[in-house]
């Protein structure tokens, strides 16, 4: 897993045309952050990739004219914990795993 920081201007449709780039190469889009940056705006994936695909990225991403700079890095083991399956919302952790092997 990487995740990749995208800084870009916001404009109409920019984050549309940043998430397209991934979605049309079937990748999925487990965990995705976007926000204002500063005076710019940036958003934050992760994704499953190989060294090919993170090369078509970035050149599809940086033909976008709104895009000012991409960056990527591995995924922190703390944003794969989050990933995972979690028990429901107000069920304490050892009821939860009592009740799943009951």
């Amino acid at each position: 897993m990487q995740v990749f920081q995208i800084h870009y201007r916001n404009t109409q449709g920019t984050l549309m045309r940043i998430l397209n780039a991934a979605s049309r190469r079937g990748l999925d889009l487990p965990w995705v952050q976007a926000g204002p940056a500063a005076h710019d705006h940036q958003v934050a994936l992760e994704l499953d990739v190989n060294s090919k695909q993170v090369g078509q990225l970035y050149r599809e991403w940086y033909a976008i004219a709104d895009v000012i700079h991409v960056g990527s890095g591995a995924a922190p083991a703390q944003a794969q914990e989050w990933n995972g399956a979690h028990p429901p919302a107000g069920v304490p952790m050892q009821e939860g795993r009592s009740a799943a092997r009951a």
